[in-house]
């Protein structure tokens, strides 16, 4: 995957739209100890994507049978 270098500027709607198009993906990880005792732990994954492009790299790691299957 190459990296594009644009000198022209881009608007909101275009970085919107491209950050859908791609996706992007934060993971966060944070736990707050105080003297050896864990206090807080935090654990998130987010997903910014558009439906139909999170369904398509969710069918390559096999993560679309949950998705699509409502829950009894």
């Amino acid at each position: 995957m190459a990296v594009e270098k644009v000198n022209s500027s881009s608007s909101l709607a275009e970085v919107v739209d491209r950050i859908l198009d791609k996706g992007i993906v934060i993971d966060a990880w944070v736990r707050v100890s105080l003297v050896g005792i864990e206090l807080l732990s935090i654990e998130a994954r987010v997903v910014i994507a558009s439906v139909e492009t999170y369904l398509k790299y969710a069918e390559a790691v096999g993560l679309t049978a949950s998705a699509a299957v409502p829950a009894a």
